[in-house]
């Protein structure tokens, strides 16, 4: 059997299976209960340092 019959083979069969239990637990680890908290926290993490809201620092950039 040459190597490139072999290797489509088994990208075909065994790796595509690989990938897409990998691609399902990936899934199931970003919507795991438990993980609302972590995911608000990254979603307002660029907000942290911010002492007014942004209408207000536009006014007094004026």
């Amino acid at each position: 059997m040459e190597t490139y019959t072999f290797l489509r083979q088994l990208a075909d069969s065994w790796v595509l299976l690989l990938l897409t239990l990998f691609f399902l637990g990936v899934l199931l680890f970003a919507w795991r209960p438990g993980s609302r908290a972590m995911h608000q926290d990254a979603a307002e993490s660029i907000f942290r340092n911010e002492k007014h809201p942004a209408s207000q620092r536009k006014m007094e950039a004026e």
